[in-house]
């Protein structure tokens, strides 16, 4: 409360949505965790403070360092129980699974469906009627949210979409739902209609 200090939790996506330290952002540690910080902490002298798995932390202090980070004040002893325990506050994020989300969009055609995934990856391969809004470029993408209305997110997994949506609900963007499994998940369902797949010619 008394600084800008920012509180990175690491534990994985599907624990993180049950619940956090409002105001807190995820990257799991067991993804692309280093790349992800990089890309999206901006300033390297930001101070940070950790909520890890215990026994972890001196873990994501290293990782943290290699891609320039010296600045992560502490950690929270003892994890996220910790915090449980002391009474205060708690977050979470709505998660829905591709049968749910079949059954909401049969009631209303209109529901946003937002997919973070690389544009490469989209063009590659997306469900129809969804739009990309890459976490890689997360500044621009948050213009295409409608903040009053529930907006649906998925990557290819998971994992980008907490990040995703962990760091707008921390703007003040509070009707975020997670999609478990993301476009994988999805796909597979056979429950949505998907584009033709192409090749994809870059990475980005």
């Amino acid at each position: 409360d008394e600084s800008d200090v920012l509180i990175l939790d690491t534990r994985d996506p599907d624990e993180f949505v049950k619940g956090f330290i409002p105001g807190s952002i995820n990257i799991g540690l067991n993804g692309n965790f280093a790349p992800w910080a990089g890309a999206l902490i901006p300033d390297l002298k930001q101070e940070i403070l950790l909520v890890t798995e215990p026994g972890r932390e001196e873990e994501v202090i290293t990782r943290l360092s290699r891609v320039g980070f010296d600045y992560t004040m502490g950690y929270l002893d003892g994890g996220f129980s910790t915090y449980l325990k002391s009474g205060e506050p708690v977050d979470s994020i709505e998660s829905v699974d591709a049968k749910e989300l079949r059954r909401r969009i049969d009631k209303d055609n209109h529901i946003p469906l937002l997919d973070v995934r690389r544009k490469s990856e989209y063009d590659a391969q997306h469900i129809l009627n969804t739009e990309v809004a890459p976490l890689d470029y997360i500044n621009e993408s948050m213009s295409k949210i409608h903040r009053a209305q529930d907006t649906y997110v998925y990557c290819a997994g998971g994992y980008r979409s907490v990040i995703f949506i962990s760091i707008l609900k921390a703007r003040g963007f509070d009707k975020l739902v997670n999609v478990m499994g993301g476009f994988n998940a999805l796909k597979n369902s056979g429950l949505f209609n998907v584009s033709a797949y192409h090749e994809p010619t870059t990475l980005l």
